[in-house]
């Protein structure tokens, strides 16, 4: 039986100590993303809900059609593609709202409001609050409404349960890791 030599056993350590620090960062970055997209989604889904539904607003073409008539039409004002895009180029701001938790039994990074909107007082014993965690999440929030614009637009222009799974998961990706939902061809 051949022996390891020393310096061979050593190599082997750092190797395997390498690899299982690049799985931790992989890892750390796929719950970062998807952390990111389920918290633009609460955000975006609040917005969406501090809006009077009775507002509505014209859309369409003011064009004249040949037979006199308008494509106008009125849709509500919360969930219009205008005001929707308006509410992604703020969505991100309120990343600073949120702070890290490890999840006991997944070992896994999660991300969850740490400050109230109504002023009750919330419980942050398991969160953690510091710059690099909130400039972190808003980096990917932005990515993720850059990257999927379009995405974003369609399930929040029209009602529909379960955007964080369905969005999130089956759409982009971004959770199914933790979540294992068939990805959605697009």
């Amino acid at each position: 039986m051949k022996m390891w030599h020393p310096l061979q056993s050593l190599a082997l350590c750092v190797l395997l100590a390498l690899f299982v620090n690049h799985c931790q960062g992989v890892r750390q970055g796929q719950d970062l993303k998807c952390g990111a997209c389920r918290a633009m989604v609460d955000e975006m889904e609040w917005a969406i809900s501090q809006v009077d539904p009775n507002k509505m607003i014209q859309t369409g073409s003011f064009r004249i059609n040949p037979d006199g008539s308008q494509s106008i039409r009125e849709v509500p004002l919360a969930r219009s593609e205008g005001n929707l895009l308006e509410l992604m180029e703020e969505v991100c701001e309120r990343m600073k709202d949120y702070g890290e938790r490890l999840e006991p039994t997944t070992s896994r990074e999660t991300y969850e409001r740490v400050t109230s909107r109504n002023g009750k007082p919330m419980d942050l014993s398991e969160a953690k609050l510091d710059s690099r965690v909130t400039s972190s999440l808003k980096f990917a929030c932005e990515t993720i409404v850059e990257q999927y614009e379009d995405e974003i637009i369609e399930f929040f222009t029209h009602e529909t349960d379960n955007v964080k799974d369905k969005l999130c998961s089956k759409r982009t990706d971004l959770c199914d890791h933790a979540l294992q939902l068939p990805h959605d061809e697009l």
